[in-house]
């Protein structure tokens, strides 16, 4: 079972339309099958997340951030995880905007 509770993760991959980027930093927390996270940095003033995690690992989340141009963005993702050789997490996410042009993508964000 995977445990996201104190890791940290950076973008290492977004497509086109997406706010997150390299200088993005998540940090996880969780309880149970509840995973919660902040992330900022780039273009990204402020954001959170709140997931549920399956029996996978694979994670549902919402999240919502604030830009550093002030606009407020909200979104939907599926995560799922690979472990790599050196025991930390790679997720390869499939997201959706639910806010501005509810335009789609995919990002890969890797534990730090």
């Amino acid at each position: 079972m995977i445990n996201y509770n104190n890791r940290t993760f950076r973008a290492v991959h977004n497509t086109d339309n997406g706010d997150v980027g390299e200088g993005t930093l998540f940090h996880y927390q969780q309880t149970g099958a509840i995973v919660t996270g902040v992330y900022k940095g780039g273009r990204i003033a402020e954001g959170h997340l709140l997931a549920l995690m399956d029996e996978q690992g694979s994670l549902d989340m919402s999240y919502h951030h604030i830009t550093v141009t002030g606009e407020m963005m909200t979104g939907v993702c599926r995560s799922s995880p690979e472990v790599l050789p050196n025991g930390k997490l790679r997720l390869y996410e499939q997201w959706r905007w639910t806010s501005g042009d509810l335009s789609e993508g995919e990002s890969v964000v890797e534990e730090v």
